[in-house]
């Protein structure tokens, strides 16, 4: 990585500022958190900082409260996780910013942690105000990101926060973009992307980009729709839209001038309406009704996306290939996860939803590196930049001696 890391810095005794990726799912009813992989990954920069004696300023999002306080995306419960996984005592703060949280701030001694409260409780913090975003930086003397899964985010505590304070990476985030890069610059061949989910714009870009380092691309999910469309089958009710399809006829294009295998479903699950009690029906991609809505991959595609997979040494996954969500719509989703923990290859999960899936089925373990962001892995696959990464400073900038101290 080109970019200053949390190692190159002098971070003894300082008051560290440290932006996390803490937004992990919490059980309404018991008020756990019910995946804690996003917190456990950020552990090593965490430990990095505490074996340092750094003040360590932790702060995060978690859900989507809309700019203001709901009382059910408290920090509260993760700092109490958090607190049992380190085995000391994490404070919790009232606010991210204000006289209260610069007393608690001044109060912190030499490898003790402090987590602010969810920072989305600011609608300043989503648009990026400049003056937000230096009440947050006045806490601290150095800025650590390590929050990749919001890296893509222009907010005011990942891109804003950055014109004020010395800003590097953290381990995690130095990971993950090591990674990424290995997948674009010298993945082992035979090289396989599979994609799936909603067909995004960042997922059509990324798909464009690694085009020509790929030797497979498997796509199903949401994904298949607009390549079928561009193929002339029928899609029913499941979204295509004009912009996509045209995207999806210029990458069967391009896949067939570099050579690329382009694998879409030969058959799929149909289904007339979504629902715990809906049911569906496996058809040829030829016999698709236009009440239809595509929900999972068929028999025969999970057949053919194995065959492809298993000859692979590198895989890139993002997205399930059904609706993950109904356990009826599942099976596909289910079967490429374990296809993958079954391989003798390089296996990188690209994040998001991806992640949960491959953590409720139990197979973390069997992956080579599961990412901490969907949208970010995606889009900096297809372009190598992410806007809370590009702010960071860089190794050889006139700063970084200093800063190494």
């Amino acid at each position: 990585m080109k970019k200053l890391t949390v190692r190159d810095v002098d971070v003894a005794g300082k008051k560290v500022f440290v932006r996390v990726d803490f937004n992990v799912p919490i059980d309404e009813n018991t008020r756990t958190v019910t995946d804690e992989g996003r917190i456990r990954a950020t552990l090593p920069t965490i430990q990095y900082l505490l074996d340092c004696r750094a003040k360590i300023i932790l702060c995060s999002h978690l859900g989507r409260p809309a700019g203001k306080v709901v009382e059910t995306l408290r920090m509260t419960i993760v700092a109490q996780r958090l607190s049992q996984i380190l085995g000391q005592a994490v404070s919790m703060a009232k606010d991210c910013i204000g006289t209260g949280v610069e007393e608690s701030v001044a109060n912190l001694e030499e490898g003790q942690v402090l987590l602010l409260e969810n920072v989305r409780f600011h609608p300043e913090e989503e648009v990026g105000a400049s003056s937000f975003a230096q009440a947050l930086a006045k806490l601290a003397d150095i800025y650590v990101n390590d929050a990749f899964g919001a890296s893509h985010r222009r907010h005011a505590s990942i891109v804003g926060i950055t014109e004020y304070l010395p800003s590097v990476a953290g381990l995690l985030l130095e990971k993950e973009i090591d990674t990424l890069n290995y997948i674009l610059e010298n993945p082992a061949h035979p090289f396989a992307a599979l994609v799936g989910g909603a067909n995004s714009g960042d997922k059509m870009g990324a798909l464009g980009n690694i085009m020509n380092k790929v030797d497979f691309l498997l796509v199903g999910g949401g994904m298949a729709a607009p390549f079928l469309k561009a193929e002339s089958y029928e899609t029913g009710q499941s979204i295509v839209e004009t912009g996509r399809l045209d995207t999806a006829a210029g990458l069967i294009d391009k896949a067939r001038r570099n050579g690329v295998r382009l694998l879409f479903p030969i058959d799929v699950v149909v289904a007339d309406e979504m629902g715990a009690r809906a049911t569906g029906a496996v058809v040829p991609v030829g016999k698709i009704l236009p009440r239809h809505r595509i929900v999972d991959i068929g028999y025969r595609t999970i057949q053919s996306f194995k065959e492809a997979l298993c000859r692979c040494q590198t895989v890139f996954w993002n997205g399930p290939v059904g609706i993950f969500e109904l356990p009826q719509f599942a099976e596909g989703t289910k079967a490429m996860a374990n296809e993958l923990a079954c391989l003798k290859a390089t296996t990188v999960i690209g994040g998001g939803s991806t992640a949960e899936i491959v953590a409720s089925l139990g197979l973390t373990g069997k992956m080579t590196f599961v990412s901490t962001g969907g949208g970010a892995s995606m889009q900096y696959l297809g372009s190598q930049k992410l806007s809370g990464v590009e702010v960071l400073l860089d190794k050889n900038s006139p700063v970084a001696a200093k800063l190494r101290g």
